[in-house]
């Protein structure tokens, strides 16, 4: 299952403490101190990986932890850092804390690394107490607490193309034929449950693009509906938009009032969705009535990029291809 969301509980490491230690050598019976101070504790830094596809592995393992610095030790030496925790994750997460809910961080680039919480400080050893008073101090102090704080981890999809649609007009079983992905494809509404993200590979150009495939919409998504809005965060970053519409009409729905109500829903959620390049298939070409009401849709919106296809035939399939590429390519 695709995991968009997950809460973490994050701890940077603790400070090492100093060192109450003296100089012990042969014929040099008052060394005086020598405590090195402590190591600092591990950063917790997030990191872009292009290779980590969803949130799935934060479900499992909450909690991440830096390491702890060394203790001081004797002859000055100062203790071993503690390890960096990196937190590997999939590239458009927006990291949020949980306590006041404010955006953190935002993840977009591969290999970014951004800095959550800071280890503490290592603690000071006795060499720094020395005085003209006091020749062999004791002294030494703790190492500081590690930051800590709880987030959560929020995916916003980066894909070239996303691919919207209301439930049952085809968009599963369009990604089964123009990507590997493989999701579930039935005739019932909401056969997608998740966002699915499959690769469209052009061997002419060695070139590949993503297409985000996210659950049927239904009315009032963009009121957060059917979980609406997790849904069509997944587009927000996408080059273009494919709109899927069931031109058959199937079930009593009409082409242009699906289109109308797409628009809509997409609107309401985010004017700046409206502003991106926009392809229209037309699907379900095979059906009878598919052909008359492509000729209503097209005199109804004569300036639209509209592409005929059947997922059943695959009519239209490779010019929708085609299409997908010079449109995200020219969205640049």
């Amino acid at each position: 299952m695709f995991i968009d969301e997950a809460n973490v509980t994050l701890k940077a490491g603790d400070g090492g403490n100093g060192c109450a230690g003296f100089r012990r050598e042969k014929f040099v019976p008052f060394g005086g101190p020598d405590g090195g101070d402590g190591g600092r504790g591990g950063d917790v830094y997030a990191v872009g990986d292009d290779n980590v596809s969803d949130l799935e592995a934060f479900t499992f393992s909450p909690n991440i932890r830096a390491g702890n610095g060394g203790k001081g030790m004797g002859r000055q030496k100062t203790g071993e850092s503690g390890a960096d925790a990196l937190m590997r994750l999939p590239l458009g997460t927006v990291i949020y804390n949980s306590e006041n809910g404010a955006a953190v961080a935002e993840v977009l680039e591969k290999g970014e690394k951004i800095l959550l919480l800071r280890g503490g400080r290592g603690g000071l050893g006795n060499v720094h107490f020395k005085s003209s008073t006091n020749r062999a101090p004791r002294q030494f102090t703790h190492g500081e607490e590690g930051e800590s704080g709880s987030f959560r981890l929020v995916l916003k999809s980066i894909a070239d193309a996303g691919l919207v649609g209301f439930p049952n007009a085809g968009k599963s079983s369009l990604v089964n034929i123009i990507t590997p992905a493989r999701p579930k494809v039935g005739a019932y509404p909401f056969t997608t449950l998740h966002v699915n993200i499959g690769t469209i590979s052009y061997p002419d150009t060695y070139e590949k693009l993503t297409l985000a495939d996210i659950p049927g919409l239904i009315e009032g998504a963009s009121d957060n509906r059917g979980l609406g809005h997790r849904f069509l965060r997944h587009i927000e970053r996408c080059k273009a938009l494919i709109l899927i519409i069931d031109m058959a009409g199937t079930d009593g729905r009409d082409p242009l009032d699906d289109y109308a109500g797409l628009m809509g829903e997409l609107e309401k959620y985010s004017p700046d969705l409206l502003k991106k390049r926009m392809i229209v298939a037309a699907n379900k070409m095979d059906e009878e009535a598919a052909r008359g009401n492509l000729k209503a849709f097209k005199k109804k919106y004569p300036n639209l990029d509209i592409v005929a296809i059947s997922c059943l035939t695959g009519e239209g399939i490779p010019r929708l291809r085609n299409e997908i590429y010079s449109v995200c390519k020219s969205a640049l």
